[in-house]
């Protein structure tokens, strides 16, 4: 049976606030934000010290608890309690949208499963505002985030990406950057467009627009500062992800490689593809699409 939240209606329970914070800009904050941080009865905050700069400019007097992913196994139990008797809660990071790379989610899942109400609020996200400024299509997109640290596993998601059609949205860190884009050129050329924007809603917000190959020239020549958002024009050759990408184990070799053929790839393409997808030698799916096919 399906479960139904009315959010406003009586809960049995204290209720679970996500409450956006601001990405640079303090003036971003809403009102509605700002009340709800001032009404509930804790703050759940990624950093409380960075939090803290933003309950100060507000005079919000609001008592925290620190919540992030190092001690999130031993809070969660902490803030379930705390909700069950009552009391509200408000979960904040330190920028942007809440349960989007922290632990939040984690905390969302525990509460849905306690019954307890879980109430999102909109505000401040840096990808989708910059993706409506950066020149690249809007619509559709896919939000990726940070990618992998390791070598390997980053250019595993890399190559997973490029077979996207959509416009890409990903995080980075300054002194990532660099590497990231050389990463980005081995994967997927030199020419793919991409837009790198930085420091968004604050002083010093810049956009630089190019191919990746002068993006990463430009990084090689730069002092780089800042909080990236990255915005990677899509493949145009490549195929868009569904669901049904997910399901190739039900498949046959033969029926993975046509269903691949039917989202626009070469019948090379989709060999390669589902050799590697599968672990197989590309002469073994060949032989079965070509010879087992006829």
């Amino acid at each position: 049976m399906i479960n139904s939240q009315k959010s406003y209606s009586i809960q049995p329970f204290g209720q679970l606030y996500l409450v956006p914070t601001p990405i640079g800009n303090l003036e971003d904050m809403t009102f509605r934000g700002v009340r709800t941080l001032s009404e509930v009865d804790l703050i759940a905050a990624e950093d409380t010290r960075n939090t803290q700069k933003l309950l100060n400019h507000f005079e919000i007097k609001t008592p925290q608890l620190s919540f992030h992913e190092h001690n999130s196994r031993e809070r969660i139990p902490q803030l379930i309690e705390r909700l069950k008797n009552g009391e509200s809660i408000a979960q904040v990071s330190d920028a942007g949208m809440p349960s989007i790379s922290d632990p939040g989610h984690d905390l969302v899942l525990a509460c849905l499963q306690e019954q307890i109400a879980v109430i999102p609020l909109p505000g401040a996200n840096a990808g989708v505002t910059g993706l409506i400024a950066s020149g690249l299509a809007p619509q559709p997109f896919y939000f990726y985030g940070f990618l992998p640290r390791q070598k390997k596993e980053r250019k595993e998601a890399l190559e997973q990406l490029n077979q996207h059609q959509e416009t890409t949205i990903l995080y980075e860190s300054p002194h990532r950057l660099k590497e990231v884009l050389k990463a980005m050129v081995d994967v997927f050329g030199t020419q793919r467009q991409v837009v790198l924007c930085r420091e968004l809603t604050k002083k010093f917000e810049e956009f630089l627009r190019g191919t990746l190959e002068e993006a990463l020239t430009w990084a090689n020549e730069s002092d780089i500062r800042g909080e990236f958002c990255l915005f990677l024009e899509g493949n145009k050759e490549g195929s868009r992800v569904t669901e049904q990408d997910a399901e190739w184990e039900n498949w046959s070799i033969l029926e993975h490689v046509e269903q691949l053929i039917a989202n626009q790839l070469s019948s090379k393409e989709a060999i390669k593809e589902v050799a590697k997808v599968r672990g197989l030698k590309k002469q073994e799916v060949y032989h079965v699409y070509h010879v087992e096919n006829d």
